[in-house]
């Protein structure tokens, strides 16, 4: 973790003590703070209510918060500190210049540039490295009450998923994601990487969704648009030439800067290659960031699509082609899980010189990998997600996690809460000493992956 004297002030995130631990964190100094700059968070999330009334998307009448004019946060808890004393932070020009132990003597004659926290922690914003938007709460909607879950498996999620599809406007999407935005920057969110997807059956509704949302909430968070693929680029009747020309149109919106498809969909082997191909040569000639959701299954006798994907990169020269700035994340990639340490020095090999991260998304991994066959003893069955701690201190690779979903059928459990996820992680990544959690402290962090991959 970097030290905090470093970290330029955002929005910030606050969590109460840890004797309060059973009760949902809810009060944040990110609310507090953005309410001191005009942005009230609970009239936002009291309008983004699934029973609400319709709210205008017009934010063009809406007035910018003031920029951050504090001089001081004090009476908070700091990452890396003892819990007691508690410590106050002096700013000069939006930048911490100073750090000392709380004075409550001092403390009673604030002025309106200085923020009480009272004994809540002080942290640098967090990400979503990966949250799909469009898709974000389908399962609590009234709108999509008859899709409910039987099985939980894939086939299934995408089956409910395709159908509710079928059913998306732009005031659903836009009523849901509100709330997924919201409730992010409650938890003290301020960048995401936004998946929507594109296909015949959706046009360009959810890119066009979050290209308002994007123009909505910049104020409060960065919203970094992915053109989303969930459907094969090679198939149909048509050869999927009409979903490759609406990825094109997406593509070229300004506001969308990131490309994503799903190799694994694809009926065949070669159809997987000529998806990456594909989507690797319109990163390059677009300059967009790349994204892959990659090799989403447990099977020892499935090659793994990463060597293929590496070997593409290579092909198409990525590394003189690409910009400065482009970057490389493949999500989920379950398979890799089964690797022996020769897969994986094998994958540092591979990636060295590229900026690839590997994105583990535990919430949707476990609720939909590893499931047993009709008929096969459930108690046996191999479960699987990215060990990211372990890939980062054995082999050195880049990595992080998200929350990915929340309630549909792909994941119907969890928050918008990154450090929900951190907390899962300790037990599933077996990550309990000190060192393993301020590492999944930082990969929650906003500085991390999205723009430092």
């Amino acid at each position: 973790m970097l030290p905090i004297e470093v970290y330029k002030l955002d929005t910030t995130l606050a969590r109460e003590d840890t004797e309060r631990a059973s009760e949902r964190w809810t009060a944040t100094m990110a609310t507090q703070f953005l309410a001191s700059h005009g942005v009230d968070v609970n009239a936002l999330m009291a309008g983004m209510q699934l029973d609400g009334e319709k709210k205008s998307s017009d934010s063009s009448s809406r007035e910018s918060p003031s920029p951050l004019q504090l001089d001081s946060i004090v009476g908070v808890r700091l990452p890396k500190k003892p819990s007691s004393p508690l410590w106050d932070v002096k700013i000069v020009g939006g930048l911490v210049s100073d750090i000392v132990e709380h004075d409550g003597v001092a403390s009673a004659s604030l002025s309106g540039r200085d923020l009480k926290g009272n004994g809540r922690l002080l942290a640098p914003s967090l990400c979503h490295a990966h949250v799909h938007l469009d898709k974000c709460f389908i399962i609590q909607d009234e709108k999509y009450s008859d899709l409910t879950i039987t099985k939980g498996d894939f086939a299934e999620a995408m089956a409910l998923t395709g159908e509710a599809k079928t059913r998306f406007e732009e005031e659903d999407l836009l009523r849901r994601g509100r709330r997924l935005i919201a409730e992010s920057v409650e938890s003290g969110v301020t960048m995401m990487r936004a998946f929507v997807e594109v296909d015949e059956v959706v046009s360009l509704k959810c890119v066009q969704a979050a290209i308002q949302l994007k123009k909505q909430y910049r104020d409060i968070c960065e919203i970094q648009i992915c053109a989303f693929a969930q459907l094969p680029l090679f198939a149909g009747e048509d050869g999927g030439k009409r979903r490759r020309e609406l990825m094109e149109h997406a593509l070229a919106l300004p506001e969308v800067e990131v490309i994503g498809s799903t190799p694994y969909v694809e009926e065949e082997h070669d159809t997987m290659r000529r998806n990456i191909t594909w989507t690797i040569e319109h990163a390059l000639s677009l300059q967009k960031h790349l994204d892959f959701h990659l090799d989403y299954n447990l099977t020892a006798e499935e090659p793994p699509m990463i060597w293929c994907v590496m070997e593409e990169l290579r092909r198409q020269s990525w590394e003189g082609k690409a910009g400065r700035d482009m970057t490389i994340c493949l999500g989920h990639c379950t398979r890799l899980t089964l690797f022996e340490a020769s897969g994986w020095r094998r994958v540092k090999r591979e990636t060295e010189g590229f900026p690839v991260s590997f994105i583990g998304l535990p919430t949707s991994d476990i609720f939909i990998m590893g499931r047993p066959e009709e008929g096969e003893d459930g108690g046996s069955r191999v479960r699987g997600t990215l060990q990211i701690p372990e890939m980062i201190n054995k082999y050195g690779l880049q990595g992080s996690f998200s929350i990915n979903n929340v309630g549909n059928s792909f994941t119907p459990q969890g928050s918008c809460d990154p450090l929900s996820v951190a907390a899962l992680g300790v037990g599933i990544y077996q990550s309990g000493t000190q060192q393993d959690t301020e590492l999944l402290y930082v990969r929650i962090n906003k500085h991390y992956p999205v723009d430092e991959a």
